[in-house]
């Protein structure tokens, strides 16, 4: 899910696009770039949104499952069959 946060709206607008947004979900993977204005800004407060929501900062590699799955152009993984 896009943060958004290269729009350079402010760090309320990160913060409120992600922890309201219709994707968020366990698994989801939250879109941040480095080199946007108030992404650092924003940080502390969007982990603790997320941590209060009751969601958990994992590396990606442990939502990325290993065997018996193949990811597709979306990123998205898909069961092999």
């Amino acid at each position: 899910m896009d943060s958004l946060d290269w729009k350079d709206y402010g760090a309320d607008s990160i913060i409120d696009t992600v922890l309201n947004h219709e994707a968020l979900e366990n698994g989801s993977i939250i879109l941040c770039h480095n080199g946007a204005k108030y992404t650092a800004e924003a940080l502390d407060a969007l982990i603790k949104g997320l941590k209060e929501k009751g969601y958990e900062i994992v590396p990606i590699s442990e939502l990325i499952y290993k065997k018996d799955y193949h990811m597709d152009v979306t990123g998205k993984q898909i069961k092999d069959s």
